[in-house]
């Protein structure tokens, strides 16, 4: 049995239609190389959305690699619990000094992860000093923080998670403000909207124990790039109403808003901080939740009193993926790589001003190496989304077009519903950049002939 039958035959894929998958031509990918993916007959592929939005330098760095290997012939594995190894440690250093206010690292496997510790961490920190009744959590609408039963309560998106609601246990929500858009980038929070926000932060503060949300931007559940001084608001509300502030920075932070730390460029003062994806260059699993002494010192006490921290994995803290956590951070620095992040976001404004005349293209949202465009249809008085696509005559959602026509064209990428979502590997060079703009343009064209 080839790779792709036995693909079909036995693999679950994620957020897939699998009565659809069966029917497709499906890629099996074997190798990468630089920024591309190459499949089973040799075919080569841009990898548009960085392997879900983690990678950074593409998928043969050399140093990286070399990192991995020396540290498999050192030490493979050894276990956090009751133990240290050199590099969680060298690791956690290396981050609390460019996360700023961070004192301690909690280390786990993914962004789902993650979270899950923040919010443990968030209840008990309360139930420690004696505030039991601080059990609840504050999210925004549309946000989105990972798949696991925790975070689905506090990032509930009804078009993912409403066959699970009836166990999930769901925080206590508020919409975000409007987000800020191509042609109105420099809008501030408004007034009248912290002031909602006040009498929503007075309302729970009793009983509520933290406010999660990602940092600088949604993304997942709907992508929205917050106006200057909303974060800012939050914090300033969280330490008014004695509400813990947990900002998710998995999939905004180490440059893709354009700032290593994006919490700091939002002028806020979390916590708790969750980090993941491009902390190890998309080369290794490994998430880690940063915390304030403040909240790490409420766990101090004498064993018997059971008020330590009660959650662990069995790769915590694993050295390899921490290894290569550790090089990727020294990339960073050696190639100003957020100055060239910077340098990029230019280029990609000045190709979404060109795309913004299409009649199918929307609003569009922008802010570092990230992009997104809505697909509209203007022909239509209200602007209706465009929700799905004939594609040999069966109709398709616009998200599961965009990936089959775009990998005929040569790159690999995902929408979200009815938005082209532009995120690519971190490091992207000017001629990959180009053309992955490039092959977004064409298929912006081809929608226009459809609607």
């Amino acid at each position: 049995m080839d790779l792709e039958q036995a693909d079909k035959q036995f693999v679950w894929h994620p957020y897939t239609q699998m009565k659809d998958w069966l029917q497709w031509n499906n890629k099996v990918i074997v190798k990468g190389n630089g920024f591309y993916l190459i499949d089973t007959d040799g075919n080569r592929y841009l990898d548009g959305c960085a392997s879900m939005w983690c990678n950074v330098w593409g998928h043969t760095n050399k140093e990286i690699i070399d990192s991995i290997i020396t540290q498999v012939k050192q030490l493979q594995h050894s276990s956090l619990f009751g133990l240290g190894n050199r590099p969680a440690i060298e690791l956690a250093e290396i981050l609390l000094k460019i996360s700023k206010q961070m004192d301690h690292v909690f280390y786990s496997d993914n962004g789902s992860t993650a979270i899950e510790v923040a919010l443990k961490m968030s209840v008990q920190y309360w139930r420690n000093k004696g505030y039991n009744r601080k059990n609840r959590f504050l999210s925004l609408e549309h946000g989105y923080h990972g798949d696991t039963l925790g975070a689905m309560s506090i990032g509930y998106v009804p078009e993912y998670f409403r066959h699970y609601k009836s166990v999930l246990r769901l925080s206590k929500r508020i919409s975000p403000p409007k987000s800020s858009t191509l042609d109105d980038f420099r809008i501030h929070v408004k007034q009248d909207y912290i002031d909602n926000l006040e009498r929503f932060f007075s309302k729970y503060s009793d009983t509520c124990c933290a406010m999660v949300m990602e940092s600088g931007a949604q993304i997942a559940g709907g992508v929205n790039v917050y106006p200057y001084g909303f974060q800012k608001a939050v914090s300033e509300l969280c330490n008014k109403y004695d509400i813990l502030l947990v900002v998710d920075e998995i999939a905004t932070g180490f440059g893709r808003l354009g700032n290593m730390v994006e919490y700091l460029a939002q002028r806020s003062n979390p916590d708790i901080v969750c980090m993941g994806k491009a902390l190890t260059g998309g080369y290794s699993p490994l998430a880690v939740t940063l915390c304030k002494n403040e909240v790490y010192s409420a766990f101090l006490s004498d064993y018997s009193e059971n008020k330590h921290f009660c959650h662990g994995h069995t790769y915590t803290g694993h050295p390899i993926g921490c290894s290569v956590a550790i090089t990727n951070l020294r990339l960073y620095r050696k190639h100003d790589l957020v100055e060239n992040i910077r340098r990029n976001s230019i280029y990609l404004r000045a190709r979404l001003k060109e795309m913004q005349a299409s009649p199918v293209v929307g609003r569009i949202v922008h802010k570092g190496l990230l992009g997104a465009i809505d697909l509209v249809n203007k022909k239509e008085k209200k602007q209706e989304p465009i929700q799905s696509l004939d594609y040999h005559g069966k109709k398709i959602s616009t998200s599961n077009y965009i990936m089959r026509e775009a990998i005929k064209m040569g790159v690999f990428m995902r929408g979200l519903g009815d938005t082209i979502v532009i995120i690519p590997p971190l490091a992207i060079g000017k001629r990959d950049f180009k053309f992955l703009l490039d092959v977004i343009c064409e298929l912006i064209k081809k929608i226009e002939v459809m609607v």
